[in-house]
């Protein structure tokens, strides 16, 4: 796998993505309809996107304990 610097960032299309944030094709698809997934680029009909843009996207996702609502969800 390529490394990632300023110059040269590491980017996946969906399929890459999908796999790295382990998740589904069609999740990542629903997430970007309803706005809740990870910052995106289109590139004609391709997405892609930034492995910066995923890591920070888990990295916002991180809770303590079961009784805190992770982002993104709606609480009961």
């Amino acid at each position: 796998m390529q490394t990632s610097n300023q110059n040269n960032p590491v980017n996946y299309r969906q399929a890459q993505a999908a796999e790295y944030v382990q998740l589904a094709e069609a999740t990542l698809e629903k997430m970007r309809v309803y706005g809740n997934g990870p910052r995106y680029a289109k590139l004609g009909r391709s997405v892609i996107y930034r492995k910066s843009d995923l890591d920070q996207w888990i990295a916002d996702r991180v809770i303590a304990s079961t009784s805190q609502t992770p982002p993104g969800r709606r609480s009961k």
